[in-house]
Formats: structure tokens, sequence, C-alpha cells
């Protein structure tokens, strides 16, 4: 997170399918009760095509060797300290980044470039800490729900002017491009110690459920021992299922979270041993999750959670740093029950170095086909990044630097202070620069070297290289709705059936 030369990590994981209920801690306010919400689905055909399409472009993801030659394009410059770029469900003609003093903002990007589009949403006089570069607190996440053109739910994760992290829900009105604020709903507070280790990220797993990334509450290792107390729900992932029939209660937490129902342990916690969590994310073709954690003094991290696995992991922290035991008092080092990391680096200067690791993506994307299977991530510190392959059980291959590929872009922009990730419906990646001042952040897309590159052609919903009579059926059985939407008017009609068909294949 920008400002600490050590940070820490976000940790999460994935997939069991039953909502629950929580009692409520001394930690957090909001509303949990005994209650059983309808399973979060994915409804929208939308969101299906981009998976599908996603993985038609992904079968090829598990070869071998170096990565491709690749560059960075300007997607917007001059922007306030951006945090994160994120898209609605299978929506590409726009994304949402957030800015860390408290506001959302759309862009156009349905021409290749970026053209600014307004305020989503203003919750600037509800956000502390974050008008400076060097802070950890302000904005920090945003999650749209799986279902957003049917309920209209997105979350935000943030910093309140007490300091707290907050998790709130909010609703788009009926202009696509503004959001009510008056539609917020407090999921959790949970008080923060001290203004660092945050945490931030935030987002809906394969599964449906919402994962949220909090820090063990600051200070230097954790004196506390957040990190290896149950008990709260700092230094650890949560994994909840908010409520989107009404407002009680907020959330209710899954019964498959590993700590539901017993005598010890938060029922919303799904891993622990986290220091700061700050960005991790699901690889879209196979579930797996990736996490990149920021360490104190000696080492950073990249962990990992198998798709399909339990909850319950134990990452170390605070009596493992990276591989490293830190030696505290109360501390087992390197016991069965840790989870260590798939890679870990040293802090210090070198392009193999670095103090503040940025989680990143794996791309899954058309327009690269060899950087297929490769990992993104970086350090904030630094300014280093890195591409890797990771295999469970065959371990990390092809860790390159590419700091020379992606600075500076093509329009000769600086890349640095990348403070995170975003990813599109096509797989693209994005790269977040936070930026040194209030108009020195920018977003940029990962691009084969000559530029930006069409993924398919427009009406070819399964990325199957012709629009044929199966495109067409999608679009059909989308009409009047946003699933097939091909001209950014969200509504699937007369002219997107026009667009279909002079692509159609022969």
């Amino acid at each position: 997170m920008p400002g600490e030369a050590p940070a820490s990590a976000v940790r999460e994981t994935i997939f069991r399918l039953d909502p629950g209920r929580s009692p409520l801690r001394a930690d957090e306010v909001g509303t949990t009760t005994v209650h059983t919400p309808e399973r979060p689905t994915m409804k929208r055909t939308l969101l299906g095509i981009a998976t599908v399409a996603g993985i038609a472009c992904s079968l090829s993801a598990f070869g071998g060797g170096p990565p491709p030659a690749i560059k960075t394009q300007n997607v917007i410059t001059g922007i306030y300290y951006p945090t994160n770029v994120v898209h609605a469900p299978g929506d590409k003609c726009r994304l949402f980044y957030t800015e860390k003093r408290g506001r959302i903002m759309v862009v156009d990007v349905s021409s290749g470039t970026g053209v600014p589009i307004g305020t989503f949403l203003d919750i600037d006089s509800l956000v502390g800490g974050g008008t400076t570069q060097n802070t950890e607190q302000g904005l920090l996440g945003l999650a749209f729900h799986p279902d957003y053109w049917d309920n209209g739910y997105f979350f935000v994760n943030y910093t309140n002017t007490s300091g707290n992290t907050v998790i709130a829900r909010y609703q788009v009105s009926g202009d696509p491009n503004v959001a009510t604020p008056s539609s917020a709903l407090i999921l959790m507070t949970v008080t923060q110690p001290a203004g660092n280790h945050n945490g931030g990220w935030i987002d809906f797993g394969p599964d449906g459920y919402l994962y949220i990334a909090l820090g063990d509450g600051g200070n230097a290792n954790d004196p506390p021992g957040n990190g290896q107390n149950i008990n709260t729900k700092l230094g650890k992932m949560l994994r909840i299922a908010p409520n989107v029939a009404g407002s009680s209660p907020a959330y209710t937490n899954p019964s498959d979270n590993p700590f539901f129902g017993a005598t010890a342990g938060d029922d919303s916690i799904w891993s622990y041993g986290l220091r700061n969590p700050w960005r991790c994310s699901f690889d879209r073709l196979t579930g797996d999750l990736y996490i990149g954690d920021v360490g104190q003094d000696a080492r950073e991290e990249i962990s990992f959670q198998q798709a399909g696995t339990a909850g319950g992991l134990n990452y170390g922290w605070r009596c493992m740093e990276g591989f490293n035991c830190t030696g505290l008092s109360g501390c087992t080092c390197n016991g069965p029950t840790l989870t260590l990391p798939i890679r870990a680096y040293s802090h210090g200067a070198g392009t193999s170095n670095g103090g503040c690791v940025t989680g990143g993506f794996m791309y899954r994307g058309c327009a690269i086909p060899d950087l297929q299977g490769f990992y993104f991530h970086s350090d904030y510190q630094v300014n280093n990044t890195w591409v890797m392959r990771y295999t469970p059980g065959g371990g990390v291959t092809d860790l390159t630097n590419i700091n020379g590929q992606i600075t500076p872009s093509l329009q000769g922009t600086s890349v640095s202070t990348i403070v995170s990730y975003g990813e599109d419906p096509d797989g693209e990646l994005y790269i977040i620069k936070h930026g040194t001042t209030t108009t020195t952040g920018g977003i940029f897309k990962i691009v084969p070297p000559t530029g930006a590159a069409p993924c398919g052609l427009p009406g070819d919903f399964n990325l199957d290289g012709v629009v044929d009579g199966d495109d067409l059926g999608t679009l059909l059985g989308e009409w009047g709705g946003i699933g097939a939407d091909l001209n950014c008017d969200f509504v699937t009609d007369g002219n997107d059936l026009g667009t279909l068909l002079g692509n159609w294949t022969p």
C-alpha cells in the first residue's frame, strides 16, 4: 500500500455455498442475525458470455517458455490517487476506478482509449485519510454484485473519518453512470487501532460470496497478535453473503466458513495469518486465488489457495514473513498447519527485490495469446514488475522482470508507483499508477508491442472465430436486455442485430 515500506497482504480463499448466521462481534458495528438469504447467483447471460469468452481464449494457458513482448497504452492519466479499477459484470464499454479521497469515477473505453464520463459516486465527506500519497487510508476497494444488472448493487471498502474500516452497499440510480448516495447500507464497521495495515481489497469470488481483506490493525510486529487470533476480524480474509433482498440483516455468514458455529472463532473468517492485505485476485479460468502479501522488514510474498479447497488456511503472520521465521514470542514456525507463499522476495534495491508488493492478475485475455497463464505482480516501493507461471505442485517457473516493457507507455508516459491491477470482461489487464501528486495518477492497458488489439469480431460472443447462428441465438435470447449490447447503449436491440449481421461469417 502507498507509503508503507513494509506493509502486508491480502489473503483470501474460496468455495462453499451455504449462507448461514453470525453473532455480532465486539469489533464490529453492523447487523448480523440468523437468516438464510437467497444465495447470490449469476443470472445475466452478459456475465456468462464474458466467462465463456475468457475460457475460450484461455485453453492454451498451460504452456511454457518466456513471456512475449508487451507494452502499455494510456487509458487515462492525470487522475487523483487512483487505488483500483474494475468493470461491472460483462460491461465492455466502461471502467470504474476509485480515487483514494472517496470518489468512484466512470470512464468510457468503447473506443479503446479512456474518455471520462463523470463521477459515479462521491462519498468524500465520509472517507478519511485519502488526500495524500503516503497513507494507507481512503477509498480502497470496489466490487460489483454478480447480479448487478438485476439489482444495481455494488460494494465499497473504505476508512471513515474515525479511521475505521467500513464495508457498505450502494445502488445505481436510473442513470447507469450515476449511483445513489442515499442508498447506502453499512454491512460492517471494524475498529482499526492504527492508521496503517487496513487491507482494502474486496471482491466476489467464483462462489458468489463477498471476500473482504483486513489488515492486522497496524504497528510493527502485530503487538496484540491479531493475525493469529481467530476471535478478531483483523488480519483476516472474511467471506460473507450480503443481503440483496433487503437490509436486515445486512449480511449472513456461509455455514462452511471454518469457524462457523464454533465456540472459538469469528463466523465471518475464511483465512487468517495476514499482515496488511492489499491486492489479490481470482483466476477467472481456474478459480484459484492469488494474494499479494506485503511484508514488514524482510520479505514480500505471493500466496495462493487452489480453487475448491476449504477455508481455514493460516498464512503465518506474525510468526512467518515469507519463508522467514520472525522469532517473536509465542510463535511456532514452519509448522504443518501453516500455508507458505508460492513466491517471496527480499527487501532491497535491484530488479529482484522490493519493499511493498502489489498483487496482480493471471492473464487470460485474447490480445496476446503467448501471455496466457502468466501472473502479473509489482513492487510499489522499488517500481519492479514481474510475470511468472505457477502450477500447483509444480511451483513457479518463467519468473521474468518486465520493467523495460511496461514503461514508458506507447505514449511515452512513465508507469510507476503501481498500486493495483484491473481486469476487463475479455481478460485484458490494466495497471494502476497511484502517482506522487493528485494529478499524476493513471491507468494503463497491457497491449501487444504495436498497440491494443481487439478480441474477436463484434458479435462473436463465444469467440470461436466466426459470427454465426450460435451468436445470433445469444443475441436474440438477450433481446431487450443488456446481455448482448454491442454499441454501449445498455440495451440489446436492432442496432446490435445490425452489427452482428454486418460481421456475419459466410
